[in-house]
């Protein structure tokens, strides 16, 4: 197994060539691009349990293996917070790939049944079924219900897998922007400095700008979120280097 610190100038495909539908023992990239870029929350999706300062207590997979590897991405679009989350309080981080600007993600390589059990739980229902990606992999997305986390997007290929996500099927401007809670900024912070190496000042001023935290929180108090070991970042995570690599194209066509 690769260590899960992250990997160095690896490029998905700038084609749409690569598997089209999932056969026995397939796998995907998962990019998250929330609190589950923070590898110990993302663990509780996995293998069960409840992340600290979380309201809810996750099944976890039926495989409840650790990810093969983890590696840091750059996705077009941009990170915004709206609703209301059931776990945190406060807004939920959601994807808009067609927003101007970038979006750090952490792209955890799993099989297509957790995948398919992490999309179950982000979804409030039970693990158990695999989900059908045909569509998703032919046409860059998949809205497979009205819920926040129900559209599957394809943000490109990696290694010739599948780079998928959730998000929700509206647009940023479509949704009132919210305050995230501060639990949850302190996983995506963990996350970033886990996945992408960023100093505790990167993180906080990227995190303050997004929709629903601008206006809301000051960098400074961001980065107060962060405990003295996790402020202070000298380099990239100790498992390897953390340069983000770029997804092979933007999500095709308008999301509704």
């Amino acid at each position: 197994m690769e260590p899960l610190g992250g990997d160095a100038a690896a490029r998905p495909s700038r084609g749409t060539d690569g598997p089209r539908g999932p056969g026995p023992g397939a796998r995907v990239w998962y990019a998250a691009y929330g609190s589950n870029m923070c590898l110990d929350r993302f663990t509780c999706y996995l293998a069960g349990g409840r992340p600290p300062g979380a309201a809810r207590t996750y099944p976890g997979c039926r495989d409840a293996r650790p990810p093969e590897r983890a590696v840091p991405l750059l996705l077009p679009g941009q990170l915004y917070f709206a609703l209301e989350s059931a776990v945190w309080t406060g807004g939920c981080g959601f994807y808009d790939p067609l927003e101007p600007g970038e979006m750090p993600a952490r792209a955890y390589l799993v099989s297509v049944g957790q995948f398919s059990d992490v999309f179950a739980q982000e979804s409030a229902r039970p693990p158990g079924a695999d989900l059908d990606l045909t569509r998703v992999l032919a046409d860059g997305r998949a809205a497979l219900g009205p819920g926040r986390y129900e559209t599957l997007l394809r943000a490109g290929w990696l290694d010739g897998l599948p780079v998928l996500t959730l998000t929700a099927p509206w647009h940023r401007a479509e949704a009132a922007p919210a305050r995230p809670a501060a639990g949850y900024l302190r996983q995506l912070a963990r996350g970033l400095r886990e996945g992408h190496g960023w100093p505790a000042g990167r993180i906080a001023d990227y995190l303050a700008a997004r929709p629903g935290a601008a206006g809301a929180w000051r960098p400074a108090d961001i980065e107060g979120l962060l405990g003295p070991d996790e402020r202070w970042a000298p380099g990239p995570p100790t498992a390897g280097p953390a340069a983000p690599v770029r997804p092979g194209r933007k999500i095709p066509g308008r999301v509704p």
